[in-house]
Order: structure tokens, then C-alpha cells, then sequence
């Protein structure tokens, strides 16, 4: 069991504040700040800290010794790697809109890709790794997102709340199919729009959507969303699609998962994030970056309806977010103000804890001790017995715990 040393990712998009205040910097950080990073991964893996302040890399750490720190069967089923990457991500501005591969989606791009002689670090590269990245966001403050296509009946009925001569033709196309061929029918066609014709509709689009939200209409947050992605990206077929997505708020504790072919943008939010150890994606729009058209429709899912929120399931103090991504597990453990019960966590697998709220002491079985305080986390190999965790002080606490999926262990 030992500290980790967390590197943070500076996108445009991040918080000048909120993981400089997490970690205990200066506020304001001098350059957006829009994700920790806890993991192996090759791009920014974490470093152990050892009891004499010496750093090594997690990556090189699990390579040496990769069934002592992932245990066997974990090992054997991921090749050697850790499995799952944790983050907290801290969204100020709209991310990119995107959707993810299936394993084998992956595998087939990637060696396509390898074939084609694309280098690894491309900007036009889709498929940078061979895995597939479903993930699961659980919301630390108030979340926003869209994710995952509306119910078609009810994407009718927004679009026909801000209807315009030049967005008639859409709807009903919608209206005479409604299901998920409808739908891959009018994204199809939004997204592959001439851009002369996007934009005529787009200002179109945009000037229902004041219209409405002036009116108090029934979709009110919809426009507003749609027109906050309209300044922002003022000739983005994005804008358009975003209108066919779920709009989700969550509140703390409350969780998405997004497996393959789930289109879905993060809006704005603090939040703990848990993904399996890639990093393809497959953008559909606003965003200065690379988006294959073609490579995207391959991907993505058009299965539709409501987006299902999770609030993790209750095992005594911990909520745990079961999903049927055999890469990760993720579960919270709270402690109220003023309640210092102590928690076993017995070992399962690779473990990263992370704690988001107060000060936790954890205590290993060989005697090892470790204060954990807001914004800490520790690396807990398999090979390491069960550690007991509990609070330090009268405060409140919240930890977080990474694991590999419970079909790998």
C-alpha cells in the first residue's frame, strides 16, 4: 500500500480551481486544469511514492511484477496491464462529442490502422491502442452531460417545439420512423450536411431555441444547452446532434456508465471518472479535433430511450456501481459527520482508493499506515492483504474505490 503521485492533464476545456483546491495549490492554477489521472496508463501513469520518498513509475511497477501486483487471474485476462484508469475530471466548458469501441470494434481499427502504417501519435489516428473503453462517471458535484439517444417520440416533440421552415423536412423524416434506424438516418444526414447548408439551418435551429427558452417552453434546458454549443461551435454539425441526445443532471453520487457506441458530451461538472485502460475515441463534433464521419457511424450505437442514472448499490456504508464492463468496478464509501467506524476492505484484485472528502487513516495488516488526505489516493497491489480503513477527525469523508472487474478476479 503505498501513496500516488497523480499527473494532471491540461485541457482547454478544465477548471482553473477545482483540482488546484482538491489537491491543496494555489487558486487560481495559472492554465486550465481538466483531469487527475490515477493508473498505469502509458500516456501519464502514476508514480508510487515509497516509504523513503523515492518515486517509481505504476507502469514500470505492474511490467516487473505483473501477477504480484494484478494477481493472476487479472493478469492472465489483461495481458499484464492494469485493466482501468481512474480520473476526476473537472469540466468548466463543454468537452468533445464522442463514442467509444467494442473490443472488437478496437482490435480491427487498431490492426487496420497498424497496417496502414499511421503512427501511434497521429492526429488523424482513430484507434491508438487495441481495447475497447467503456466508463462509468459519478458525479462529485451537480453534473451535467447528454448521453445516449432520447426516445424518438419524444425527440419529435422537441423538434417540433422549435420548428422552423428549414427543420421541417428533419422532423418528419424522424416522425415516419420513429426507432433507431430513424435515427441513424437524421444523424447520418446532420452530420455529412454541406457546410452552406448547415449554415442556413443552424441559425435557424438557434433562433427557435431563444425563442423557446423565452417562452418557458417545455424543453427550456435542451435549448439552453443547444445554444450554449451553438456559441461555442457556431458551424459544428455537433450542435445539431446534440439535440437528439439524453440531457442528464446529476447529483453527488449519482452515475452514468457509458458502454461502447454510447455517443455522449460532458457539459460541465466535477465528477470521478472510471475507464478502461485506452484511449480511442471516435469524435462526432465540437471540437478542433480529428472526426472520421465514416469510422464514427461504425461505432456508434443507436439504441435509444431514457439513460439509465445510477446511485450504486447499498452494502452496508459503500454504494457500489455494478456494471457489466469486465475491466472495472468502482464503489464510494461515505462517512457521516461525527462517525469514525472502522472498514475492512478485503483485498480482490488491484485496488486504487481514492479519498474526495476529509481525511482517512488506512492500516495494512503488516502494520503499514497511511493518512489519506482530500484529493490523495494509494496504489493497493493484489498480492497485499485486506487493509481497514477509517476516518481521522470528526469531519465528513468519502473514499472511492477502483478495482478490476469481478469477472478478472
Amino acid at each position: 500500500m503505498e501513496l500516488l503521485r497523480n499527473a494532471v492533464r491540461p485541457y482547454a476545456w478544465g477548471s482553473r480551481t477545482t483540482i488546484a483546491e482538491l489537491l491543496g495549490r494555489p487558486v487560481p492554477s495559472p492554465h486550465p486544469e481538466a483531469e487527475l489521472w490515477m493508473g498505469a496508463h502509458p500516456g501519464d501513469p502514476s508514480h508510487v511514492v515509497g516509504p523513503d520518498g523515492v518515486e517509481r513509475s505504476l507502469l514500470d511497477v505492474v511490467e516487473a511484477d505483473p501477477v504480484g501486483q494484478l494477481g493472476t487471474r487479472c493478469a492472465g485476462r489483461w495481458g499484464g496491464r492494469l485493466p482501468f484508469l481512474l480520473k476526476i475530471l473537472a469540466a468548466e466548458e463543454p468537452l468533445s462529442m464522442q463514442a467509444h469501441p467494442s473490443a472488437e470494434q478496437a482490435a480491427e481499427g487498431y490492426a487496420r490502422e497498424e497496417r496502414a502504417g499511421i503512427p501511434r501519435d497521429a492526429a488523424n489516428r482513430n484507434y491508438p491502442d487495441p481495447t475497447a473503453k467503456p466508463e462509468l462517471v459519478c458525479a462529485l458535484t451537480e453534473f451535467h452531460a447528454l448521453a445516449g439517444f432520447r426516445d424518438p417520440q419524444r425527440t419529435v416533440k422537441l423538434l417540433r417545439a422549435i420548428d422552423t421552415p428549414g427543420l421541417t423536412k428533419y422532423t418528419e423524416l424522424l416522425a415516419a420512423q420513429p426507432d433507431p434506424d430513424g435515427l441513424r438516418a437524421l444523424f447520418t444526414t446532420w452530420i455529412t450536411l454541406p457546410q452552406p447548408a448547415l449554415d442556413e439551418l443552424l441559425p435557424e435551429v438557434l433562433d427557435a431555441c431563444v425563442l423557446h427558452v423565452k417562452d418557458h417552453g417545455e424543453f427550456d434546458t435542451e435549448c439552453r444547452t443547444v445554444l450554449e454549443l451553438g456559441e461555442s461551435h457556431p458551424r459544428d454539425a455537433g450542435v445539431l446532434a446534440a439535440l437528439l441526445l439524453n440531457r442528464l443532471t446529476l447529483s453527488a453520487g449519482e452515475a452514468i456508465f457509458l458502454p461502447a457506441g454510447n455517443l455522449h458530451l460532458y457539459l460541465h461538472g466535477t465528477a470521478v471518472e472510471i475507464l478502461a485502460n485506452s484511449d480511442n475515441i471516435l469524435r462526432c463534433g465540437l471540437t478542433p479535433k480529428h472526426v472520421d464521419v465514416p469510422e464514427l457511424l461504425r461505432v456508434v450505437d443507436f439504441a435509444c430511450g431514457d439513460m439509465p442514472v445510477l446511485s450504486g448499490e447499498p452494502e452496508g456504508r459503500t454504494s457500489v456501481y455494478r456494471t457489466d464492463a469486465p475491466e472495472f468496478e468502482l464503489s464510494r464509501i461515505e462517512w457521516a459527520d461525527g462517525d469514525r467506524d472502522e472498514v475492512t476492505l478485503a483485498g480482490t484484485g488491484p485496488e486504487i482508493l481514492l479519498c474526495t472528502a476529509g481525511e482517512l487513516l488506512l492500516c495494512a495488516e503488516d502494520g503499514t499506515k497511511v493518512e489519506l488526505r482530500r484529493g490523495e489516493s494509494v496504489w493497493q497491489p493484489a498480492s497485499d492483504p485486506a487493509v481497514r480503513v477509517r476516518p481521522v477527525g470528526s469531519g465528513a469523508a468519502h473514499l472511492f474505490r477502483a478495482t478490476a472487474g469481478t469477472c478478472t478476479e
